[in-house]
């Protein structure tokens, strides 16, 4: 741990880093609903799923996918306070969130280079690139605990 920074200090900007990526995946999903994401999504994964029917890609009704989505949102801000108290189970789901998230982004840059337009989700993608490498750089620079979470009344 640096001198003069405390756990408390850590868990703070790894609480906020988390929090600001659950808010860029809500204008995200926001983006993707606004720009009708599944008009694209749902016919490549059915020319996929003719190629590969193995593979288990879900086709989504819209009000399933923004329900769900909606839901996954407001999951993961609830969790946020865990991650504000250091709780060590958060550490591993931050590396996992943050690379998910993270491929999420640049899929939706790459995909618009490959079809030659600008795809849904598009817009919000850097948001949610910069959040993503947030959590993953406060996550990696954040020390290990011995205790499981941060007592606020002692740093």
């Amino acid at each position: 741990m640096r001198a003069g920074r405390s756990r408390l200090h850590y868990t703070l900007r790894s609480g906020l880093a988390w929090t600001a990526l659950c808010l860029a995946l809500a204008l995200h999903v926001t983006d993707e609903a606004l720009t009708d994401f599944l008009s694209v999504y749902n016919p490549a994964v059915q020319r996929i799923r003719e190629r590969l029917p193995y593979l288990p890609l879900p086709v989504f009704d819209f009000d399933v996918w923004l329900t769900s989505l909606c839901a996954a949102v407001i999951i993961l801000l609830a969790m946020s306070w865990q991650v504000f108290r250091g709780a060590p189970w958060t550490r591993p789901l931050s590396y996992v969130f943050g690379g998910l998230m993270l491929m999420n982004a640049m899929g939706h840059v790459l995909g618009s280079f490959y079809l030659g337009r600008v795809m849904p989700g598009a817009y919000s993608s850097p948001f949610l690139f910069a959040c993503s490498i947030w959590l993953l750089f406060e996550t990696a620079h954040q020390p290990e605990s011995r205790n499981h979470v941060v007592d606020a009344g002692r740093h």
